[in-house]
C-alpha cells in the first residue's frame, strides 16, 4: 500500500521524463484488489495500492466495485494514466438482469456446489472427450457453465432473468467504463475460454452449450470478444480500456513467459500452466484447454489447494510463513514417512469436490514440528508436480519452470519443488504479476507493438536441488489409494 501523499507522487511523476506514459493494470483476484500504475515503455514500478476482498466462494459484486474504487484511491488515482487493463479471477459467474443489474452474488470459481451439474453437462455433450473436443476441457464445478445449470436447477426464477453472464474481470472492467448497459460487456478470449461455453480454437462462443445449461432459448447477450493489443472502451474521462484477461494468463505475460515455459502458480489456488502455440483437447479433465491472452494457448492444470495449506501449516504450528520453510528444511525429504494428501477445500484436479485432507504414515518417530511443516509444503507441491506431468502427458513443452505467486516467497518451497519436479526452477522476484501482466496489456494496446512489452523486473533465482522421486511415488500411491472417498 502507498503511504505517499498526492504531493509526493507530483514530484515523483516530475522527474519523469516528458515522454513517459503511464499504465494502470488491475488484478480483481479472489481475496484482493491490486492496483499498479507503471512505465509503458519501461514498466517501471510509480506506484501501487491494494483493498481486500471478502472471504467465500459466494460475493456480492458491489464489494469488489468499492474495493477497486479503494484500491485505485490509494495508487494516487488514474488522472495521470494513458491506459488501462483489468486482469481477474477465472470462471465466476456474474448474473445480470436486462438492466445490468446483478440478480444474486456471484459465485467464484472455487465453489463447488456444482460438481453435480458439471458432470451431468459432460454426460449430455458426449462425455469427458466431447466436451473437450468442443470447448477444450471436461467441465467440472468451476467453470462458469456448470455454475449456469445449477442456477437453472437450484434458482429457476433467478435463471429466467438472466440477461448476460459476466466474469468477474469483465464486470470490473464494465463498471470502470462506467456503461450501465449489457450490450457493452466485453471480455478476451483467454478468459472467454473458461466459461465452458466457448471455442478459442474458433474464438466463437458455443451458444448451443450456453442454451443447455441454462435449459432455455432466452435472449442472452455474451460479452464481446476484444483481440488482445485493442482497446474496447473508455472510462468516462476518456482513458482508454484494454481488453484484459483471465487471471493465470495476465500472470504468464507478467512474467514474461514464453512457448515452452511452464508458470507454477502457489496463490490461493495452485496453477501450473505453459503459453503453447497449439491447442489441447483432454477428455478426462485434467488440463483445461484455454487460451491465453496474447494469441496463443494456455493449457492449464487447477488444484483448489495451494498457499492456503501453508497457511494451515502457520496455524498448527505456530509459526510465521519464514519459520515454517526453516523448520521444513530441517526435516529430510519424505518428512520420515509421513505424507500429506492435502484436499483441504475438496479437489479440482483429481476432480474430488467433497474430498478432505489426509495424513498417512504418522508414527511416534516423524511427529515432530520440522516433519510436520516438511510434509505439508511436500504435499502441496507433489499436486504441483502431478500437476506438470499432467501438461507433459498431453505433448505440452516444458523448457523451463517459473515458480511464482505468495507461497513462493517461502525459503523452503523453492528447494523442495526443484526436488519433487526432478529440474531447476526459476523464481523471478516477489511482485503482483496478475496486476503486471494486465499493465503489459494496457501498455501493448497503447504502443502499437507486435507483441507485448518485455519490462526488466528485476533478477530471477535459480534452484536445483537432487530430484527425489520417492517422495513423489508415495504421494502418488496415497492419491490413488483414497480414490473414492
Amino acid at each position: 500500500m502507498v503511504k505517499s501523499s498526492p504531493k509526493d507522487w507530483s514530484t515523483i511523476l516530475s522527474r519523469l521524463n516528458q515522454e513517459t506514459r503511464l499504465v494502470a493494470g488491475i488484478d480483481t483476484s479472489t481475496q484482493s484488489v491490486k492496483v499498479v500504475i507503471r512505465s509503458a515503455e519501461t514498466g517501471e514500478l510509480i506506484r501501487e495500492g491494494r483493498a481486500a476482498h471478502p472471504d467465500g466462494s459466494e460475493v456480492d459484486p458491489a464489494l469488489w466495485w468499492a474495493a477497486t474504487q479503494d484500491a485505485i484511491n490509494m495508487a494516487g488515482g488514474l488522472e495521470d494514466i494513458a491506459a488501462i487493463a483489468v486482469a481477474g479471477q477465472q470462471h465466476g459467474m456474474v448474473a445480470l438482469d436486462k438492466n445490468g443489474a446483478v440478480i444474486r452474488p456471484a459465485l467464484l470459481w472455487n465453489d463447488t456446489r456444482s460438481a453435480a451439474e458439471a458432470t451431468e453437462l459432460n454426460n449430455e455433450l458426449g462425455g469427458g472427450s466431447g466436451i473437450a473436443n468442443a470447448v477444450g476441457s471436461a467441465l467440472v464445478a468451476s467453470f462458469t457453465a456448470s455454475k449456469v445449470r445449477w442456477l437453472a436447477k437450484h434458482e429457476s426464477k433467478n435463471a429466467e432473468k438472466v440477461a448476460a453472464i459476466a466474469l468477474p474481470h469483465d464486470w470490473i472492467s464494465w463498471k470502470i467504463s462506467g456503461s450501465n448497459s449489457i450490450t457493452d460487456l466485453f471480455t478476451d478470449r483467454g478468459d472467454a475460454s473458461g466459461t465452458g461455453y466457448f471455442d478459442s480454437v474458433t474464438n466463437e462462443y458455443r451458444k448451443d452449450i450456453f442454451e443447455l445449461a441454462i435449459g432455455s432459448k432466452q435472449e442472452i447477450v455474451f460479452p464481446r470478444i476484444v483481440e488482445p493489443r485493442t482497446f474496447a472502451a473508455k472510462t468516462p474521462t476518456g482513458i482508454p480500456i484494454a481488453a484484459g484477461t483471465g487471471d493465470n494468463a495476465a500472470a504468464a505475460i507478467g512474467v514474461g513467459a514464453e512457448p515452452g515455459d511452464v508458470v507454477v502458480s502457489l496463490g490461493t489456488s495452485g496453477t501450473a500452466f505453459a503459453v503453447s502455440k497449439t491447442p489441447t483437447h483432454d477428455a478426462s479433465g485434467e488440463v483445461a484447454g484455454f487460451a491465453d491472452g496474447t494469441g496463443y494457448f494456455l493449457p492449464l492444470v487447477c488444484t483448489l489447494n495451494a498457499a492456503r495449506i501453508l497457511d494451515a501449516a502457520t496455524r498448527i504450528l505456530g509459526v510465521t510463513h519464514d519459520e515454517l520453510g526453516e523448520l521444513a528444511l530441517i526435516a529430510e525429504p519424505g518428512a520420515n514417512g509421513l505424507t500429506l494428501l492435502p484436499y483441504f477445500e475438496g479437489e479440482r484436479t483429481p476432480n474430488r469436490p467433497d474430498a478432505t485432507g489426509v495424513f498417512s504414515g504418522m508414527n511416534l518417530a516423524n511427529s515432530t514440528r520440522a516433519d510436520l511443516a516438511r510434509a505439508m509444503i511436500e504435499g502441496m507441491l507433489c499436486g504441483m508436480a502431478d500437476a506438470v506431468a499432467s501438461l507433459e502427458k498431453l505433448g505440452v513443452e516444458v523448457k523451463r519452470i517459473l515458480l511464482v505467486g505468495g507461497a513462493a516467497k517461502n525459503p523452503a518451497v523453492g528447494k523442495i519443488a526443484s526436488a519433487l519436479f526432478g529440474r531447476e526452477v526459476l523464481i523471478p522476484p516477489p511482485g503482483e504479476y496478475v496486476a503486471i501482466g494486465a499493465a503489459k496489456l494496457a501498455a501493448w494496446a497503447l504502443l502499437g507493438t507486435e507483441r507485448p512489452p518485455k519490462w526488466n523486473l528485476g533478477e530471477v533465482t535459480s534452484i536445483k536441488e537432487r530430484p527425489t522421486p520417492e517422495v513423489l511415488a508415495k504421494y502418488r500411491k496415497l492419491r490413488d489409494q483414497t480414490e473414492g472417498w
